[in-house]
């Protein structure tokens, strides 16, 4: 008995020989399914417009005193004429606040107070800190440039690694990088923090 042969066409599988077990169609999913996965999709639409709406304030934005019930916020009729009539009252003068310290001034200032005195001695060399104030805990890198000169395989490269350790007594994170540079930028010393 001869077999009949047919053309094969991209995407079909052949018939199977007369006598074989041929495996069962695909079940389609049922409608319970189907409401199933749209109520899902609809319950998670409605999750999602949540967390939007919390995270950009949507939230009572009035103060607890306004809130009150039985408060009132306008003075009486008497009592606002007599208060524009006289000047404000005078606050207090304020002490000017001092302009906020570099970073590399707060780290000089910690080493000052808690390093060793080799790291008190290699800190005054300190120029410049960039990326310690902000920190995600992900990737860190923080430089540090100094005015030594040399690079990694000059006679400064203890006091960069100094540097760097003092700065890892300073600032913590998972996954932090120092950096320490010469003068010329060439690379000094680094170290995890």
């Amino acid at each position: 008995m001869a077999y009949q042969q047919y053309p094969s066409q991209p995407g079909q599988q052949p018939p199977t020989p007369p006598g074989m077990y041929a495996p069962p169609p695909p079940k389609k999913m049922g409608a319970g399914a189907k409401i199933g996965i749209g109520c899902g999709g609809a319950f998670g639409a409605l999750v999602l417009i949540g967390v939007i709406a919390a995270a950009m304030g949507g939230g009572d934005t009035g103060t607890q005193a306004e809130n009150k019930p039985g408060k009132t916020a306008t003075a009486p009729a008497k009592e606002r004429v007599k208060g524009s009539a006289e000047p404000a009252e005078a606050k207090p003068e304020e002490k000017p606040k001092a302009a906020p310290r570099s970073p590399a001034d707060r780290f000089k200032a910690f080493v000052t107070k808690n390093g060793s005195a080799n790291e008190k001695a290699a800190i005054g060399h300190v120029t410049k800190v960039q990326g310690a104030e902000e920190q995600n805990d992900i990737l860190d890198s923080v430089d540090i440039y100094t005015d030594f000169t040399g690079g990694l395989m000059g006679p400064h490269q203890s006091e960069g690694k100094l540097i760097a350790s003092a700065f890892a007594d300073w600032k913590d994170s998972k996954n932090g990088l120092v950096t320490v540079y010469d003068v010329k930028g060439e690379l000094l010393a680094n170290g995890n923090f």
